[in-house]
């Protein structure tokens, strides 16, 4: 990077410090510090949802999944919409009502303690390690095109979140992650128009979707249902819709975000325009990736984006193999462009033979182009098992230290830095209040606001520092946006059972929610470990598994349900 571009970077990650301290100034006790005083306007509510879902694993992979995979990852959202419709009519008063710091204090008062265990060890261990993703994602990527240790990176990540968040609390959090969404977003549609702008002179945008459009990479929706498809309409619609009742409605990440609003309404309108918002967002970054993958069409590009991966074989003994497969690739690449060209001349001429023959033949050197990659990937791993042979996280930021002038390099830059540190400073307000509340303060921890306010700082200290060691030393994950969401589905789909059967199943008691949640937890980690289910139906697997075993239980044993043995919150059942 230029000079110009670490000033940039310096002066952003600067600012949001600064910001975030500023606004987050004045917390003298817990709810202020982990729930804002329950202040928050609508907009802020929402931002900060989108902001925590919108970690740098988000602008760093999914361009790159749209670049190798086409656009149906979109359909992952579809559900989400449903889902926040849902929410804002059973969740969000309940908590509201209940007056709760987390969502896991409701399990204990509708079930029992052992309930309120089960969803705190549930989210300590997922939204721990998904912590520590967050950090180590960018911290990775940044550190290959950075040309700096991942220890230097991940320590300014966490680092910084680590200040604001536990000098200001979940006000600093919110606040902060309103500026972040707005300079991602901003840094996001600069990428995109840098994009089209470099397009050769005679191919428009539209001619670049067209080209897309015939590689496979504008395959927004899929009808068509397999249970090992990962991204059709349906597991989109359904699984995707499970995803989000768990992610939205038991995660405390999120829960917390919602928490903070002034009212019910606030926070209901804020889930609102999350679900209404977030499928045209990612369709915009998808849509980043497949005009970047129309414009290395046109545009030479490495065999492999990893510049220190692909060096390292090129010096191995596989370093002749590989660099005669550049050459051939660079000749598929040349003759890919030339057909495409082609198409394009056919497509303006509106010559529907010649369209059909170039689009064959497109397609053709396309597959060839897939193999080469393919082979690529298979070199490295045998030259090094130990690398990563998928360079998907890579593309985007390739294209970008690459194409984009100096100064704006640096934005984009900051933005994934601002997508990491909003993602990570929810991930440990959340944990820290977990540890508080569910922990500290429910098993005998001191009462006294002072002191429950210095625990829950140095808590926030302390899962940050779990996640920046996490970030140095975990292994390679691949394609981490799909990597993140998966972790997550295997434990999302127990959590919503557990809440389903709290919300609409009053006669279950807290001992057929125990075997329900254990059961269920069970049949989705063996469907993990020895079944080839898409991930997105774990969630409906492990949901459905917990709801129905619990209900057989409590038939073969008696009832005894709601409320449950704590019964400590006198407050009306249901949501209205």
């Amino acid at each position: 990077m230029s000079l110009a571009d670490w000033i940039v970077l310096a002066l952003t990650l600067l600012g949001i410090t600064a910001y975030g301290l500023w606004k987050g100034r004045g917390s003298r006790d817990l709810n202020g510090f982990l729930l804002a005083d329950r202040s928050l306007k609508w907009y802020t509510v929402a931002f900060s949802i989108m902001a925590t879902q919108a970690s740098a694993i988000t602008f760093t992979s999914t361009p790159g999944q749209a670049f190798v995979d086409g656009m149906r990852f979109v359909q992952f959202y579809f559900g989400l919409p449903i889902a926040m419709v849902i929410l804002s009519a059973t969740a969000v008063p309940i908590f509201h009502r209940l007056n709760v710091y987390t969502a896991y204090e409701y399990l204990e008062w509708r079930f029992d303690t052992r309930m309120r265990i089960v969803g705190t060890v549930l989210f300590l261990i997922a939204r721990g390690l998904s912590a520590g993703m967050t950090i180590y994602a960018p911290s990775l990527v940044l550190s290959v095109m950075l040309h700096l240790d991942i220890r230097i990176t991940s320590l300014i990540i966490g680092g910084v979140v680590i200040i604001y968040t536990t000098a200001g609390g979940v006000k600093a959090v919110n606040k902060t992650d309103v500026l972040q969404f707005a300079i991602i977003m901003s840094g996001m549609a600069i990428a995109f128009i840098t994009a089209v702008a470099l397009l050769p002179p005679a191919v428009s945008f539209t001619d670049a979707l067209s080209v897309a459009g015939v590689l496979g990479r504008l395959n927004a929706v899929d009808f068509s249902f397999d249970w090992q498809n990962r991204y059709n309409f349906w597991s989109g619609i359904i699984g995707g819709m499970f995803v989000a009742l768990a992610y939205f409605g038991t995660d405390q990440s999120q829960v917390q975000r919602y928490l903070t609003g002034r009212s019910i309404a606030e926070s209901r309108v804020g889930l609102l325009f999350n679900g209404l918002a977030k499928v045209p967002m990612q369709f915009f970054i998808l849509l980043i990736g497949a005009t970047v993958f129309a414009f290395y069409v046109f545009t030479p590009h490495p065999l492999f984006f990893n510049p220190v991966t692909e060096a390292a074989v090129r010096e191995s003994g596989a370093g002749p193999t590989y660099r005669s497969l550049e050459e051939h690739h660079e000749q598929v690449w040349r003759s890919r462009a030339d057909v495409a060209n082609e198409y394009l001349a056919a497509r303006h001429a509106n010559d529907s033979k010649a369209i059909a023959e170039a689009r064959a033949s497109l397609i053709e050197r396309q597959a060839e182009h897939e193999q080469i990659r393919a082979r690529a990937g298979e070199l490295i791993a045998e030259s090094d098992p130990r690398a990563d042979r998928s360079d998907t996280n890579y593309i985007f930021l390739t294209f970008v230290m690459t194409y984009l002038p100096a100064g704006l390099i640096g934005l984009i830059i900051a933005c994934i830095f601002a997508a990491s540190m909003s993602s990570s400073s929810g991930e440990l307000s959340a944990l820290a209040t977990i540890s508080v509340i569910d922990i500290y303060r429910r098993f005998g921890g001191s009462v006294d606001e002072r002191r429950s306010l210095f625990i829950s700082r140095a808590m926030m200290a302390f899962w940050g520092m779990y996640g920046i060691a996490f970030a140095q030393y975990a292994a390679r994950l691949g394609s981490l946006v799909e990597a993140v969401n998966i972790l997550g589905s295997l434990f999302y789909g127990t959590m919503l059972g557990i809440f389903l059967l709290g919300f609409y199943l009053p006669r279950i008691g807290g001992r057929a929610a125990f075997i329900g949640a254990v059961t269920g937890e069970a049949v989705v980690v063996a469907s993990f470990a020895w079944t080839d289910i898409a991930w997105l139906w774990y969630n409906v697997v492990g949901c459905v598994v917990v709801v129905a075993v619990a209900v057989l239980v409590q038939a073969v044993t008696g009832h005894g349900g709601f409320p449950g043995s704590a019964g400590k919150m006198k407050v009306p059942f249901n949501a209205d």
